[in-house]
């Protein structure tokens, strides 16, 4: 079984590669990471619900 990530970039994200976040869905979790750090960088892995909790408290209505 393999262990790789599909990342998508934040639709924020400039093209110049600054302030870039990208994220990558797996079962039950959502890691988030920095694109400019993509190898060896820090990520950080959120349950799917705490997950949700944020977009909906970050979210424009």
């Amino acid at each position: 079984m393999s262990t790789e990530r599909s990342w998508f970039k934040s639709s924020y994200s400039d093209a110049e590669g600054a302030e870039c976040v990208e994220v990558a869905a797996s079962p039950g979790a959502v890691a988030i990471r920095d694109s400019k750090l993509r190898d060896g960088g820090p990520q950080l892995s959120l349950a799917s619900p705490a997950w949700e909790a944020f977009i909906d408290r970050i979210s424009i209505p």
